[in-house]
């Protein structure tokens, strides 16, 4: 027999005592006419005890001796709390082989319960690395965000780029630009140096004597 079967049997077993517990020494003694063949039977003859102490030891002893129940259409069935199921059988108490499938229902259920018990772990498990993954997504874009408004330095325009570099002088060699100052400069140059000339001419030299 598994431990869970003799554990439920245990419980059973502590149920029965506490009902048997109720029933007093004038309980014992047969306040009957005839032994009653059923739960339902035994219940009605204690309905009719003197008293009401009487009436309350005389039902618990009823649940005592007798664990199922009338059925309407003939019959009788057993409720097993542990399970919280009602199971069919055919007189007022399991055979052992009715017994037997009880018990291995019990052991059934509890390893669906194990199993329930399980899953539902492996679920709760399952959506807390789900929030712990969307709580680094969102820590990403926040990060981004952050990053994003970060103001970038602004590109000189090309157009005053274009004027610094005309300023400077001229590589030689390097091709010139029509129209920038680096080009135009030297023949500019050139035409100031032949204004100077005109406005200043070269004094001749003395002839040399014979």
């Amino acid at each position: 027999m598994s431990n869970a079967v003799a554990s439920r049997r245990a419980a059973l077993v502590v149920a029965a005592a506490g009902f048997s517990l109720l029933t007093t020494s004038h309980a014992h003694a047969q306040w009957w006419k005839r032994a009653p063949v059923d739960f339902e039977e035994c219940a009605d003859a204690a309905e009719k005890a003197a008293t009401k102490a009487e009436k309350t030891s005389a039902l618990a002893d009823c649940n005592a001796k007798f664990a199922g129940r009338r059925k309407t259409g003939g019959g009788y069935s057993y409720y097993d709390f542990l399970q919280d199921r009602t199971f069919d059988i055919a007189g007022p108490n399991p055979t052992p082989e009715e017994q037997k499938k009880i018990d291995e229902s019990y052991t059934a259920y509890l390893a669906n319960q194990r199993r329930s018990n399980e899953a539902a772990r492996a679920t709760a498990r399952q959506q807390r690395e789900q929030q712990e993954q969307q709580a680094q997504q969102l820590q990403q874009i926040a990060l981004r965000t952050e990053v994003a408004r970060v103001p970038v330095p602004v590109e000189r325009p090309k157009v005053l780029q274009a004027a610094v570099g005309e300023t400077r002088p001229r590589p030689k060699g390097a091709p010139c630009i029509k129209g920038s100052f680096s080009c135009e400069w030297p023949r500019l140059s050139d035409g100031l140096n032949e204004l100077k000339k005109l406005f200043n001419p070269t004094p001749s030299k003395p002839a040399k004597k014979g």
